[in-house]
């Protein structure tokens, strides 16, 4: 209706000006217009600039940048019609569509026609050309036009911002005050989240006085991007002052999110859900990076809660908001409602992908985490540094197969990602977790620039393989390299000195971590100090260790003294140690079966038995040990007293040839523990109930299959 009113006032020649009114109101009102108000101007008999103007304004307000160009290039006599808001509007759509090569021409029409001179095509000339990422010709338009105006200023100042050029930026802002110009707000705005990026706190302070000075000390703008400074500076108090003295109604959203981000920051939970329900009293709705805050902020407020609260938002598939979601539950080991989140974001970005790959790392399901990189590849998604060393921890999993981290080692060869800091330590550690500590350390040689994840890396891989003293070596070359140390290097040197039974060593580097590099101990530095006593079998020094603790020992300490005392036999402090691993753990059989194995081998039976009745009443089972091992591709698994496995009497052969030969070498086997067991047998077939020995004996059960094999065929060749 409204077309064929517009086409009959433009044929009936009464009003080509209502024609123009009536086309360019219901264009800019009315979405998916635009085809007919074409079809309108099409029609119109009689074309004049202010028409074109109109229907290229409406199209440039919709965000139709291709619809104005197309509309200029197909119009007759277009050039004809061309004025300062024609060009305009042109220029603004090749910045939004990125293309610079048609911005150029069209310059090249502003210098024909002497439009280069106006401010607002100037304006949008370097506009275009900032956004282009074009900086020299945008700064050569704007050299040229002596007569600035604010606009020209901030768009400049913008251009910068959008390129990254920090110091561009405050000189430029210098400049513009030297010149007398006045800045606007949106110049302080610009001006003041660049000190915030930059840390320039005093700068800033400065900015704060000029914003109120000029009399924008009330205007909520300015008040959030200098609240967002302080912030960022991590000047909090000023922050929250800044906060409290705005008024409710020019609080938005962003001022809210901002404050409670400061409270994220510093680790207030309370205040953090405070502040989001004050903010929701208020009637100000949260928006994506609200949502995204609050699910770092961790249990101030349940994921669930929050989740609950985006669904109902509708902000479940914004990536942002399913990303941090996603973070959250995989923080929380839920893999299963990480999987479902991922699922359904909506144009997942390589942050999401990279957060779901780390949830597959973290529940060491490599399989997972193989496939969905897979797929992550099919959709020609480019890995990131993150996405790669994620997916390189999952095949660092025990049941992930041993050929697969060296593929992924290729994959990261071939995306050149070899240099990156985080994917060369991901890969040092795989190889270390896989027993190839070679391969470790020559991607280890071959790093660059060595952080400390790099040396914490290869300093715990050789700790965790045994090698104690090449892992103190380290530690001395990378104390050498400056690099200064964490909690997690000293836990590397802890357990370095733990296998290499380096008391004095482990001491004093224990001493030098607290008084010298100023870290406090953390459980497992505690834990490494009663290893390294327990197994010197300096019993009274850990349990001296464990009652000076600033901290309740957890069951991996206890679990580790009461290891020390059935070995060295301590029956009173191992008493001690089991009963609160008990407390801690009343459903973990380890705590039962170590002790009541001390007992076995002090030959105190009836304890013993209690211990086990104990068991029994709590309905508290021994889990079966697995072990599982690679031959040619195919993994085999083992389970304690398992005879299911095909091979199962060929590794019980081996195993009798095995004992043999080590009785020869005179080995007794102790079956002190295997009398009156429900678990074991006083034979020396007991070996082959542990799933490790099953795994060694089928592994060179096929070893002489493969030699033999070999030998066969090389016969068959000479004859």
């Amino acid at each position: 209706m409204i077309v064929r009113t517009i086409i009959h006032l433009s044929r009936s020649g009464k009003s080509i000006i209502s024609a123009n009114r009536v086309l360019g109101a219901k264009a800019s009102i009315i979405p998916g217009i635009h085809s007919h108000a074409h079809q309108v101007f099409d029609e119109i008999s009689t074309t004049n600039s202010p028409d074109f103007n109109q229907l290229l304004t409406s199209y440039t307000r919709n965000n139709l940048p291709k619809e104005v160009l197309q509309l200029f290039l197909q119009t007759k006599h277009s050039e004809r019609l061309i004025d300062c808001s024609t060009l305009s509007c042109i220029l603004q759509s090749c910045r939004d569509l990125s293309d610079v090569g048609l911005g150029k021409q069209f310059h090249c029409i502003c210098v024909k026609n002497g439009f280069d001179k106006v401010v607002g095509v100037a304006n949008s000339l370097i506009g275009m050309y900032m956004k282009c990422g074009s900086i020299d010709d945008g700064r050569k338009v704007f050299d040229l036009k002596p007569d600035r105006n604010c606009v020209t200023w901030n768009t400049m100042l913008s251009g910068f911002m959008i390129n990254g050029l920090g110091p561009e930026v405050l000189q430029l802002f210098v400049e513009l005050r030297a010149n007398g110009a006045k800045p606007t707000l949106l110049s302080y705005v610009a001006v003041m989240k660049l000190c915030g990026n930059l840390n320039q706190l005093l700068l800033g302070q400065q900015l704060h006085s000029c914003v109120i000075k000029e009399g924008f000390g009330t205007d909520g703008k300015a008040m959030t991007s200098l609240m967002i400074f302080y912030i960022k500076c991590t000047k909090f108090v000023q922050a929250f002052k800044i906060f409290s003295s705005m008024s409710r109604d020019v609080r938005s959203v962003k001022s809210w999110t901002a404050i409670i981000s400061a409270y994220v920051q510093i680790k207030d939970p309370i205040n953090v859900a405070s502040l989001f329900n004050k903010m929701r009293r208020d009637s100000v709705e949260p928006n994506a990076v609200t949502y995204s805050t609050l699910l770092t902020a961790s249990p101030a407020i349940s994921p669930f809660q929050i989740h609950a609260l985006v669904i109902k938002s509708d902000y479940h598939r914004v990536p942002l908001v399913g990303t941090a979601l996603l973070i959250a539950y995989t923080k929380m080991g839920r893999t299963c409602e990480s999987l479902s989140i991922f699922k359904s974001i909506d144009a997942k970005d390589i942050i999401a992908w990279s957060a779901m790959l780390a949830c597959h790392a973290q529940a060491g399901d490599s399989e997972g985490a193989v496939n969905l990189f897979k797929e992550m590849v099919m959709q020609r998604i480019k890995p990131n540094e993150y996405s790669l060393s994620s997916v390189i921890d999952a095949s660092s999993s025990a049941n992930a197969p041993t050929d697969l981290g060296k593929q992924l080692h290729a994959v990261t060869i071939k995306y050149k990602y070899l240099n990156s800091i985080c994917v060369s330590s991901a890969l040092v550690t795989m190889y270390a977790k896989k027993g190839s500590i070679e391969s470790a350390q020559k991607v280890f040689d071959r790093q660059s620039n060595r952080d400390l994840v790099s040396w914490n890396s290869i300093i715990c891989s050789y700790a965790q393989h045994g090698y104690g003293e090449r892992a103190l070596e380290i530690f001395r070359d990378m104390e050498k390299s400056g690099v200064e140390m964490d909690s997690v290097t000293f836990i590397g040197v802890l357990t370095g000195c733990v296998h290499a039974g380096l008391i004095e060593e482990g001491e004093k580097y224990f001493n030098s971590m607290v008084n010298v590099h100023h870290i406090k101990p953390t459980m497992e530095h505690y834990s490494c100090m009663v290893d390294l006593y327990s197994r010197a079998g300096k019993l009274s020094e850990a349990s001296d260790l464990i009652n000076r603790m600033p901290f309740p020992a957890d069951a991996r300490v206890w679990r580790t003294l009461l290891g020390a005392c059935r070995m060295h036999r301590n029956i009173e402090l191992g008493e001690i140690a089991a009963k609160n691993l008990i407390s801690l753990e009343p459903d973990n059989p380890a705590a039962y079966v170590l002790l009541s194995n001390m007992y076995a081998g002090l030959g105190k039976w009836e304890e013993r038995t209690k211990i086990r009745k104990m068991m029994d009443g709590r309905n508290v089972k021994k889990e079966a040990g697995c072990s599982w091992i690679q031959i040619r591709s195919t993994v085999h698994s083992f389970i304690a007293s398992d005879t299911s496995h095909p091979m199962s009497s060929k590794i019980y052969e081996k195993l009798e040839e095995m004992m043999i030969q080590l009785k020869k070498e005179g080995y007794r086997p102790d079956t002190d523990l295997a009398q009156s067991s429900p678990y074991l047998r006083p034979s020396h077939k007991n070996s082959a109930q542990i799933p490790k020995f099953q795994s060694l004996l089928h592994c060179l059960t096929k070893k002489e299959e493969g030699l033999k094999e070999a030998l066969g065929r090389r016969k068959e060749k000479k004859q």
